[in-house]
């Protein structure tokens, strides 16, 4: 048998399902496409996750629309993270070419121009259905590994949201937050420590610092109401096929912070919502993360951690997730070790480090006959890609250097009014584009305070109309204590009677000059 006979029957015993699967494209040997030998994506092991790595320029954004739009079509509903803002196009139908005839003809599929259904979301004030969550939907575990805080100061943001539980104070956005941690430091101090132990300034300031640094990447605008519900992400359309919801963030590529704050919630989230469902035949939501190194940049210890759970227990729920990066070097390996699918595109070696780099990724393949692995990477074209799954039994099929079949929607971004189009037909914006502001904490502290206040003023004029009172009071005492003297009674008679003696005198009525008149 010769080698391509042999390289032929290794990709069909390699890439042939028993259950519902895709057509991504065809392997290729010595260069050039061999017919028959599909490769082909089983639905059922969708939900082992994925990495899609490669330079830039080669290919990685089709091939994530390709997946997306097969996905759809199969009734999955899919997520999409937009960094780089060139993924909307999935929302038109694609145009044809002859370069997407000549690859058509090599594949042996027919090019079927046609849009998918598409809901554009946003984090920030885009255009987009507004994605926001709540501080106590984050919980105090989550929100000190966000803002990377010690065991001690973790501790006492626990405390704050019990004190908060116990008090009926919701934690809706960032400042009532914030306003809580101002209390709890000041005026609220003897209240918690009395009740809850000591609270110590220093963790107060560290813990208000930190939460001031999430702020100024912009997360005011990402925690409030009104909570965005799992649900609305795993919506199926009138036609059958999967809803597409773009993230619209390419607002954050310099605001990693507050993309990885949104990444972890929302698979918190996924994962804290959905039930379990076992080995379905198809998973019930996919999610691609483009620029993932964004999420593992500025992460901490306990945040990969927290991230590294999350992705080995959520697809026993169904859910997939798939990376995609420039160099898979940036995916954390305790998170790599968990990507079934791998798609890898070409990468560049200018320099020693970009051939270490490239030498490390060609071992996480499978071994092959048929290439020199490490070599091909730096050879492949735009649009091929080498690719390993895992069939049904969870073994890695041969690794197939393949040419990627061209997305049928449009390869390039939506213009202003159609992305205007898109929002105004969705059937969820309305729900949560309007603006609530419900009492929260920050309202019913501020109130708490403001009467409180109010109070010490009432108290502080009555005590000084008490002392104006009791100064009158004391003064008309020491008048009329004068008066009552037996001393200065008597000599106020012997004046009296002087006064009116004198006057009886001029009169000729005093009583000497009466007796003198009568002898």
């Amino acid at each position: 048998m010769s080698d391509s006979a042999k390289f032929l029957q290794t990709i069909k015993d390699g890439y042939t399902f028993k259950g519902e699967s895709f057509k991504i494209g065809c392997a290729m040997l010595d260069g050039q496409v061999v017919s028959g030998a599909d490769v082909l994506i089983p639905m059922k092991t969708l939900n082992r996750h994925g990495l899609i790595a490669g330079a830039t320029g080669t290919g990685k954004t089709k091939t994530l629309q390709v997946l997306a739009e097969q996905l759809s079509d199969a009734s999955i509903p899919v997520l999409m993270m937009d960094i780089k803002g060139d993924l909307s196009g999935i929302a038109a139908a694609g145009t044809v070419n002859d370069k997407i005839t000549e690859r058509c003809q090599k594949l042996n599929i027919e090019f079927k121009p046609q849009a998918s259904p598409v809901d554009l979301l946003t984090l920030s004030n885009q255009k987009g259905v507004r994605l926001r969550a709540t501080v106590s939907e984050f919980g105090p575990v989550l929100l000190s590994k966000i803002l990377g805080l010690n065991d001690t100061q973790g501790g006492f943001v626990a405390m704050i949201f019990k004190y908060c539980d116990d008090n009926k104070l919701p934690l809706l956005d960032l400042k009532d937050f914030i306003k809580v941690l101002q209390f709890v430091s000041d005026e609220g101090k003897p209240e918690l420590e009395k009740t809850y132990g000591k609270i110590s300034t220093t963790s107060t300031g560290t813990i208000l610092r930190k939460v001031i640094e999430l702020q100024q990447q912009g997360a005011d605008v990402f925690f409030g109401e009104k909570s965005f519900e799992v649900d609305d992400l795993m919506r199926i359309g009138e036609d059958g096929r999967g809803i597409i919801s773009i993230v619209r963030v390419t607002d954050l590529q310099d605001r990693p912070k507050l993309f990885s704050t949104f990444m972890l919630q929302l698979l918190a989230e996924l994962y804290a919502t959905c039930p379990e469902e076992g080995d379905l035949d198809k998973p019930k939501l996919v999610m691609f993360i483009d620029e993932a190194h964004l999420i593992f940049q500025e992460a901490n210890d306990a945040l990969l951690q927290q991230i590294e759970t999350i992705i080995k227990l959520i697809r026993s729920k169904g859910i997939g997730i798939y990376f995609c990066t420039q160099n898979p070097m940036d995916v954390p390996a305790s998170v790599l070790a968990q990507l079934g699918l791998k798609v890898q595109h070409a990468l560049r070696a200018f320099t020693a480090a970009d051939r270490k780099v490239i030498k490390q990724t060609s071992e996480n393949y499978p071994e092959t006959v048929f290439y020199k692995t490490e070599d091909l990477i730096t050879q492949l074209g735009t649009g091929e890609a080498l690719v390993t799954i895992l069939n049904e039994k969870g073994i890695p099929t041969p690794l197939a250097h393949c040419m990627i079949r061209p997305p049928q929607t449009r390869m390039d971004i939506l213009t202003d009014a159609e992305i205007d189009t898109i929002v105004t037909r969705s059937k969820i914006a309305a729900k949560y584009n309007q603006v609530i502001d419900s009492k929260s904490a920050y309202e019913i502290l501020t109130e708490k305070l403001n009467e409180a206040a109010e109070r010490t003023e009432e108290s502080k004029k009555q005590q000084e109309e008490e002392k104006e009172t009791k100064t009158t009071k004391t003064t008309t005492k020491k008048e009329k204590g004068f008066f009552d003297d037996p001393v200065v009674k008597s000599m106020t008679r012997t004046a009296g009677n002087t006064i009116v003696r004198s006057l009886l005198g001029a009169l000729g009525l005093g009583g000497r000059s009466r007796r003198k008149s009568l002898f």
